[in-house]
């Protein structure tokens, strides 16, 4: 069945493969958490969701959640069986184990709170079981954050692969906001997300809103923000600043190995990315 779900995405290459072996196994995930009530209790945000349910031609490596409600004392370990249990029922074995991490402040590198639960499923000889010749690993990194900026929308996703089920998601106007947050206030030092980039020209080209409410719910949460209100100049205002800080030499580089046609890419530059930020589109004004 894996073998059938990967020559869907007719794969040119290895990575490819790979790519493609990782969201089945993100999708997989999902189904099993939707055997339980995870749903009633988080949403599915993030690049990977915005791939899966609304169409962004890029692959992604996590799945990030966001609880409905802060609740410090939620905790994974009650999935984790759900989880396991769907990968049997398809021949597949993997375990989850907790990430290793430094101690961190509540405002963090690339967003991962003290809050945040970070997990990994580690996906055991499920690329020998495909066919393909490779020694690359597997690995999902499980976030949840407990604590979330909040002013978030949400729907049901409807998903039909292993069978049709349902996902609470984001919407994809408060999913802009948060790409935006994470645009702007990564704290990567010289490193720069080149998806982030991707995904911003992405949502522009769709004509998606940006939910202004909740960008400004996560810039206040992470400091980064401490006016009562927040208007479409002044995030424009922020953006542009932040073209001309950037190296998009270095933002192609982060992110071709996620995409299928590189050439999409020739056009980056400074002076494309202050035209394209022109069209935004906002929602949830303060005006």
């Amino acid at each position: 069945m894996i073998k059938e779900w990967i020559a869907e995405y007719n794969p040119k290459n290895e990575e490819e493969i790979l790519s493609a072996l990782r969201e089945i196994m993100q999708e997989i995930t999902l189904a099993g958490l939707s055997r339980t009530d995870f749903y009633e209790k988080a949403a599915f945000y993030g690049g990977t969701a915005l791939r899966i349910f609304y169409g962004l031609d890029r692959f992604s490596e996590d799945l990030d959640f966001s609880l409905l409600e802060s609740d410090d004392s939620f905790t994974l370990e009650p999935y984790f069986l759900a989880i396991q249990t769907e990968f049997e029922s398809l021949g597949i074995k993997v375990s989850i184990k907790e990430r290793a991490k430094a101690q961190r402040s509540a405002i963090e590198s690339a967003f991962l709170k003290t809050e945040t639960i970070w997990k990994e499923l580690v996906l055991e000889d499920v690329v020998k079981q495909t066919g393909v010749k490779s020694n690359k690993p597997i690995k999902i990194k499980i976030e949840v954050d407990r604590k979330p900026p909040q002013g978030f929308e949400t729907e049901e996703k409807l998903l039909i692969r292993p069978f049709s089920f349902y996902v609470k998601c984001f919407t994809r106007p408060s999913l802009f906001a948060g790409k935006l947050h994470a645009l702007l206030y990564r704290k990567w030092n010289i490193r720069v997300k080149g998806r982030d980039w991707y995904d911003l020209e992405w949502y522009i080209k769709k004509g998606i809103p940006l939910d202004v409410g909740h960008f400004m719910s996560r810039a206040k949460e992470t400091g980064e923000w401490n006016q009562s209100e927040i208007n479409p100049e002044q995030i424009l205002s922020l953006l542009k600043g932040k073209i001309d800080l950037v190296s998009f030499p270095d933002i192609k580089e982060d992110v071709v190995r996620f995409i299928k046609d590189d050439q999409v890419l020739s056009i980056w530059s400074t002076n494309y990315f202050k035209d394209l930020v022109e069209k935004m589109k906002f929602e949830n004004t303060s005006n």
